[in-house]
């Protein structure tokens, strides 16, 4: 029986992307510190660690026997990094180095790294993974170092390594009481407790939305595919499904059934205001069709926070820069 391990298991990615490979026999591993995903997001059948990813020696002993590593694990507070640079770049730079070590150890034969969209910054969409990377934030720049953390020991410890770039990915099981990401389940989390979506700017800002159920096969397969191997590849929709934030408030609230004029509060510092990429070479390689259910994913998303029940937002994540630029809806907690 293959075997393979998770990190970020209790989160969104992790957590469907076990439940997939599970129910295709694999055996499955994973950690989890809990910072950001749901202990009952685990599926039943998998081992779980409830281990941050720093834990090297612990991470390498759950890791024996696993044919293939994908590290799903990270804090992905793109704004915030610009605020808490230490605790995000932490998240992503060390963590990385600390699971490529463990895999090392472990002789996995292959590491799938989950990076970002967040690698090509402001380039023109849509994003070719033949661009440069040209991060502008420490999320951003984090991922690119991870990026390169994951090439040079793989490549000099005889793994096999694969980067994918899943952007914007939701659906069920995501983290919906986090108030700096995750901007559907924000505003689906709003809106069942009766307030208004929260945008900042004029909402004219276009993202291309990844159907968590569109994500999970093509991830697998990176594992996998042989054709994969020291490639870089986008996992999302092309510019042909992009939509601005404006029109995600309203078809938020047509899967809660609960209208409310948005507010609309000043623009974030560094926010890119188109992006996407294209699906070509997932598509080749990974099999990967897009189906562009956004409505259909966000109605489950809806059904699933309502039956858990809507929650206040947990500002657990600490502001390390108390900069006047620091969105109001942090610094005032007006979520």
């Amino acid at each position: 029986m293959r075997r393979v391990f998770i990190s970020g298991i209790a989160g969104l990615l992790g957590s469907s992307l076990a439940r997939h490979l599970g129910a295709e026999g694999v055996e499955v591993v994973g950690n989890d510190s809990l910072v950001g995903g749901y202990r009952d997001n685990v599926p039943a059948g998998a081992r779980f660690l409830q281990v941050d990813c720093h834990d090297t020696e612990a991470l390498a002993a759950a890791m024996g026997g696993c044919e293939v590593v994908f590290h799903c694990a990270a804090l992905a507070h793109e704004g915030l990094s610009n605020f808490s640079p230490t605790l995000i770049a932490g998240s992503i730079v060390t963590a990385t180095s600390s699971m490529v070590t463990a895999a090392i150890g472990a002789r996995a034969r292959r590491f799938v790294f989950c990076s970002s969209m967040a690698r090509y910054g402001r380039q023109p969409p849509p994003f070719d993974e033949r661009l440069a990377t040209a991060p502008i934030d420490p999320y951003g720049i984090s991922k690119v170092a991870a990026e390169e953390m994951v090439r040079c020991l793989c490549q000099l410890h005889g793994l096999e390594h694969v980067i994918v770039a899943p952007h914007n990915v939701f659906g069920v099981g995501q983290r919906y009481d986090d108030p700096y990401r995750n901007v559907l389940a924000i505003m689906v989390n709003r809106l069942l407790r009766g307030l208004p979506p929260i945008i900042h700017g004029d909402g004219s800002q276009r993202r291309a939305f990844t159907p968590i159920e569109d994500a999970v096969l093509p991830l697998s397969r990176a594992g996998f595919e042989p054709a994969a191997a020291g490639e870089v590849i986008n996992i999302g929709p092309g510019p042909e499904h992009a939509v601005s934030v404006l029109e995600i408030a309203r078809r938020a609230m047509a899967a809660t059934g609960v209208a409310l004029a948005p507010i609309f509060l000043e623009a974030r510092p560094n926010e890119v205001h188109e992006a996407m990429s294209t699906a070509d070479k997932a598509r080749r390689l990974l099999g990967y069709q897009p189906r562009g259910d956004l409505d259909g994913e966000l109605r489950r998303m809806t059904d699933w926070i309502r039956a858990r029940g809507p929650r206040d937002f947990d500002y657990r994540m600490p502001i390390e820069i108390a900069s006047p630029l620091v969105p109001r809806a942090w610094r005032d907690r007006l979520l």
